[in-house]
């Protein structure tokens, strides 16, 4: 028995391993089948990560059953098994509680192939990273929070960042998972409550290796940057920047750490692969309506460490 970044994994006889993990969270969306989809496609991440095939998942729910409709829970429980249906795995039941806020996902068990599973230790110098979906998903939950329904509605201001963040959050790591062990992946993280640099630490830590960051490579949602200059920061986002300051190595303002360590829900795979696999990745990826892109590279250096540069890298 032993655990991934954030999963943990029951090695058993005859190569194969089972991995179990769960996540959870408060409405992020104000359409309730749609916080029920993304909240399933965010628990189920960590299945892929490790290059893992989700089996079954049971809902967690915490419902205020004297303030809100139990039809509305129907409707956030539809959506998660909307997701597990376009994710192959059977929502078997689950537990609900009287709770003063609405909280719900899933706790999810997957199988993997153990020889072939994905950690974030395995990274090497040299190693492309190939990261699957645009950042920015946290500043964008936060502004739905703040703003008027109307700034997100057809015609807003923020309309086409929401479809945006909408789209990225509902699209399940599956089809990532793929590309990254097709393309001789070393090491995968996915990208969640940490945010990309976060993540990126804890993977470069694991492996003992320094990450570079091409800072102008990294694909950022429709209107995130704007969002942030307005100041619909999350909390957890400066969290993370604040723990991260230490890590990173290079001249470049708050504002593109804050974005670098937005928290994101639902985000995309971080993988480490061989540089004369990565633009292939990509292709295969952006093909499938991925917002992909090689943003760095792996090098021998401080573990854990973050240089950040804003000019191309050879990988």
């Amino acid at each position: 028995m032993d655990t991934g970044d954030d999963a943990l994994v029951w090695r058993r006889e005859g190569g194969r391993a089972l991995v179990a993990t769960v996540d959870f969270f408060t409405p992020i969306v104000d359409d309730a089948r749609l916080w029920g989809r993304v909240s399933a496609a965010n628990a189920v991440s960590d299945i892929y990560a490790m290059g893992g095939v989700p089996l079954f998942g049971m809902n967690l729910v915490a419902w205020p059953k004297d303030h809100l409709p139990l039809e509305m829970l129907g409707e956030v429980l539809a959506g998660g098994a909307q997701t597990a249906a376009a994710g192959g795995w059977v929502v078997a039941g689950g537990h609900t509680v009287d709770g003063p806020e609405p909280m719900y996902g899933q706790a999810v068990v997957g199988e993997v192939d153990a020889d072939s599973m994905l950690t974030n230790a395995g990274g090497r110098p040299g190693d492309a990273l190939v990261l699957t979906k645009a950042i920015g998903t946290g500043l964008v939950a936060t502004a739905v929070k703040r703003l008027p329904p109307s700034q997100i509605a057809p015609g807003g201001r923020w309309f086409d960042s929401y479809q945006a963040a909408v789209e990225s959050m509902t699209r399940l790591n599956q089809t990532a998972a793929a590309v990254a062990l097709a393309s001789g992946a070393h090491a995968a993280t996915d990208i969640t409550g940490f945010g990309l640099a976060g993540h990126l630490h804890k993977l470069a830590l694991a492996s003992g290796v320094e990450a570079v960051i091409d800072v102008d490579a990294v694909p950022v949602l429709p209107g995130a940057w704007a969002l942030l200059d307005e100041g619909f920061v999350p909390g957890g986002t400066i969290k993370n920047r604040d723990f991260l300051a230490e890590w990173f190595d290079g001249g470049n303002d708050k504002r593109t750490l804050t974005m670098l360590a937005d928290a994101q829900t639902s985000g995309g795979l971080l993988f480490a692969c061989p540089p004369e696999a990565a633009a292939a990745a990509v292709a295969d990826l952006t093909g499938t309506g991925h917002s992909a892109a090689v943003i760095g590279e792996l090098v021998a250096g401080r573990a854990g460490s973050i240089r950040l540069i804003e000019e191309g890298l050879p990988c």
